[in-house]
């Protein structure tokens, strides 16, 4: 996987938890920006998902691929669920709502590269 894509995919979800953090606390629901938010980490999730998946034709699969499938799938849905989920409650908590969903990212990714690098080891 590559480094450099990894820290941006969680560099860009975790400033996107602390701006949905920010209507938490102030009592905001989530608004069209907050769906822009989620559209620009969601394109950097899947350009790294088709690297991933290209990258496991050229250098072959890890040894977990049924895991490795899994957790892309998962990375790449979570933040839309999330966003669904908050667009339809009207309240502080849909902005919640996207906090969690964006702090799973980084998780998702973490374990996306340990998974890559003990099929390399």
């Amino acid at each position: 996987m590559i480094t450099v894509l990894n820290y941006a995919v969680i560099v860009a979800s975790l400033a996107y938890a602390a701006w949905a953090l920010v209507a938490v606390v102030t009592g905001r629901p989530p608004r069209e920006p907050y769906v822009i938010g989620a559209g620009v980490v969601e394109i950097l999730i899947l350009l790294q998902v088709v690297i991933a998946i290209v990258m496991m034709f050229v250098d072959g699969a890890p040894d977990e691929t049924a895991t490795f499938i899994g957790y892309l799938l998962t990375v790449v849905v979570v933040l839309p669920l999330g966003l669904f989920w908050a667009l339809a409650e009207k309240t502080r908590w849909g902005s919640a709502v996207l906090v969690v969903a964006a702090l799973v990212i980084p998780v998702l990714v973490v374990r996306l590269d340990q998974i890559w690098s003990a099929g390399a080891a």
